[in-house]
């Protein structure tokens, strides 16, 4: 048997290839987009894929199934819950799948969504999809009301945490995704394991799971409806590959190149969101609006890259590519925090905290406002009357956050080298540092 997991690092999504190479066929679990993956694995293994199966309708990235029946001729099974568009094969509870000698087993585990379903192959390798992760369990407030979900989600877990010791658990997620709140970056784990370790596993109450569910909150993924939809609906095909342009005008402008190389000198108006950063594809999807998108790479290739994640999110329309363009004189002035010191001590800045809430509960500097990265298109109209300084854990966010500020005509820079945990490092100097509740 082949059985071979895909990780996805940008999205933190898992999918995997199963093979029966006496039959010479194999199915895909949760199939990306970019499906030439599975099929370039199959191949070396003179496989032919025939099945893919979904383990529920996903609402953080655009699935391949789609690609797979239209390129492949693959049939797809998923739960009639889902209620898909497209001609499917419906599974439900206690079905088996059948690859040559290879047996997958269909618990449906609602509670994530309601359609949802684990596979259990061969009785020895679970995979979860967006039940049960390794460290923590799905969020379930994505399809149904948080409550409904969670109730459905606990009695799932249960069911779950039945089978023996020393089934191996493969998520549909790891550390990365939305679809959860602290899943590891382990990529497998054990019944056992989990059982012993996942706190998820140790509430033996559903209230008290479900009260637990209903404290949390994160964000929801970008253009969640809309992925929603597409997964829903008819087959979608594959993109047509990203094309140069020499025109931009009438276009949002999304630099992809890293932080630094956008200050120096980028188009004006321009969005960056570096490709090298964790996360692009859901990043960019946050900041992005409506209307034609045109990517500003250092080459071809670091455009294709991009426009495959961002194809991954469901931003499927983009206008090209241009590298290097003329007019790229706007730019943008870093602050060290040597220099941020120095600026708040003389009240010259509005230092802009753009983290998460609850990173901004752990400790924040004083004085700072408060609005995530990925609020800021909608609210960054009439900041403030002085510069703004954006900020964050490492750099990242405030670097993004800094464009988006600069493109509506703020006065903003950006502190790239370091964030908040790096000035409560250095005592905060002339700076108090509060803990939320202090």
């Amino acid at each position: 048997m082949l059985f071979r997991q895909f990780l996805d690092s940008d999205l933190g999504c898992a999918s995997y290839l199963i093979g029966s190479e006496q039959a010479g066929e194999a199915l895909v679990v949760d199939p990306a987009y970019a499906i030439e993956q599975y099929v370039e694995e199959a191949e070396r293994h003179s496989l032919r894929i025939v099945r893919a199966v979904e383990t529920h309708n996903h609402a953080d990235h655009v699935a391949g199934h789609g690609r797979l029946s239209l390129e492949h001729a693959a049939r797809v099974s998923i739960h009639p819950l889902a209620e898909p568009e497209y001609q499917f094969d419906p599974i439900v509870d206690g079905d088996v799948l059948h690859v040559g000698e290879v047996m997958v087993r269909v618990l449906h585990t609602p509670g994530h969504r309601p359609e949802h379903c684990a596979l259990l192959v061969d009785e020895r390798r679970l995979l979860t999809g967006d039940s049960l992760f390794v460290g923590d369990a799905a969020r379930p407030d994505l399809a149904v009301g948080a409550a409904e979900g969670a109730e459905g989600l606990f009695h799932s877990l249960r069911r779950l945490e039945e089978l023996p010791d020393d089934v191996e658990v493969y998520p549909g997620h790891v550390a990365g995704s939305l679809c959860g709140a602290a899943m590891s970056s382990d990529p497998s784990s054990t019944i056992g394991h989990e059982r012993r370790s996942n706190a998820a596993l140790r509430t033996s109450a559903v209230d008290d799971f479900v009260a637990d569910a209903l404290s949390k909150s994160a964000p929801r993924p970008p253009n969640m409806d809309a992925i929603v939809a597409l997964n829903r609906g008819p087959f979608l095909g594959a993109r047509p590959r990203l094309s140069s342009v020499s025109d931009v005008r009438g276009a949002t402008v999304l630099d992809v190149r890293d932080a630094e190389e956008f200050a120096a000198g980028h188009l004006p108006g321009a969005l960056n969101v570096p490709l090298s950063g964790g996360s692009f594809g859901t990043k960019s999807a946050f900041v992005l609006g409506d209307g034609r998108v045109v990517l500003h790479a250092t080459s071809e290739n670091q455009a294709q890259d991009a426009a495959r994640a961002l194809h991954a999110v469901g931003l499927l329309e983009l206008g090209g590519f241009v590298v290097d363009p003329p007019g790229s004189e706007s730019r943008l002035e870093p602050v060290d925090l040597d220099e941020l010191e120095e600026l708040v001590a003389q009240d010259a800045v509005v230092v802009l905290d753009v983290r998460e809430a609850d990173e901004r509960d752990e400790g924040y500097i004083a004085g700072s406002r408060h609005i995530p990265y990925r609020l800021l298109p909608a609210v960054s109209d009439g900041l403030a009357d002085r510069t703004v300084v954006t900020i964050c854990s490492t750099g990242a966010r405030a670097g993004i956050a800094a464009s988006v500020l600069a493109a509506r005509g703020v006065d903003v820079r950006p502190v790239l080298d370091g964030g908040v945990d790096d000035w409560q490092q250095r005592g905060g100097r002339t700076i108090e540092f509060r803990r939320c509740g202090s």
